[in-house]
């Protein structure tokens, strides 16, 4: 499948700032079940930085924007080939050691009704059973609700609350995963929602669990199956705050307001 991407992000502020500094996590890695034709990241007024692929294999990009400025805009333009592999990361470049992706994190820590949920994994076949099993609980048990969660909602909160989006359940299915000592990453891309090619307004954020034999497969319970050709992969991290596309800070004591779109739309190869 041939998957046109347009992701704009835009940054207002009520004051001009005296300048910002970016790290992007926009590009997406070349592997066995994506291939990028054509990928371009502006930022007006943004002069690049250094760049480099950091051990999880995912390329990050420095950008700096010297101000005085109030409006500032990312835009994400590209072309990528991809293929369906049943969820299973093949020929992704990467150093870091699968043991380091049993660590919680302060989105994705064991409490409150989390250690309950993981227990359904008790007595599976194998691991793999494991995974899917606990993906199929945490689609059942979070209801997906655009709007129902925060930025900062930790996977405990969302599983109380029982309804959340795409970023609560990879949260939920990392810390239930771990729970089982199954290594698991929050991920973060894009995805073609609608099966007829429309253009779909949103990114998107999935779990990827560490399976002997097969290695990094992924299971997006939110939509409860396993990324295929719709998916573009950007990055990942323990939770969303690590593997999030844009981090940053600003140069300034105001408040900032901040309005992304994201297109997705297939097109013939």
């Amino acid at each position: 499948m041939l998957l046109l991407i347009d992701h704009l992000t835009r940054y207002r502020y009520d004051a001009p700032v005296r300048g910002v500094v970016q790290s992007h996590r926009l590009t997406p890695s070349t592997h066995d079940g994506q291939q990028v034709i054509d990928w371009q990241v502006t930022v007006s007024g943004g002069v690049a930085g250094g760049g480099f692929r950091d051990g999880a294999g995912d390329f990050v990009q420095g950008w700096s924007v010297k101000g005085p400025v109030s409006e500032i805009e990312v835009r994400v333009r590209g072309k990528v080939a991809t293929t369906d592999l049943a969820g299973v990361l093949r020929g992704h470049r990467e150093s870091v050691p699968v043991e380091a992706y049993l660590r919680d994190s302060k989105l994705t820590e064991p409490a409150g009704g989390l250690g309950t949920l993981a227990k359904v994994a008790e007595g599976a076949e194998n691991r793999l059973s494991a995974a899917h099993l606990l993906s199929r609980t945490v689609t059942e048990a979070v209801t997906y609700t655009p709007g129902a969660t925060k930025a900062h909602t930790t996977a405990a909160e969302a599983l109380e609350a029982g309804e959340g989006v795409c970023q609560d359940h990879a949260h939920i299915l990392c810390a239930v995963a771990r729970a089982n000592l199954i290594p698991a990453r929050y991920v973060s891309g894009y995805l073609l929602a609608d099966d007829e090619g429309k253009a779909h307004q949103a990114a998107h954020a999935w779990a990827e669990l560490w399976i002997p034999g097969l290695g990094w497969v992924g299971f997006d319970a939110a939509n409860a199956c396993c990324p295929d050709a719709r998916y573009v992969r950007l990055g990942s991290g323990l939770d969303a705050a690590e593997a999030a596309p844009i981090r940053g800070s600003a140069r300034s004591t105001g408040s900032e307001i901040l309005d992304v779109t994201v297109a997705v739309l297939a097109t013939q190869q």
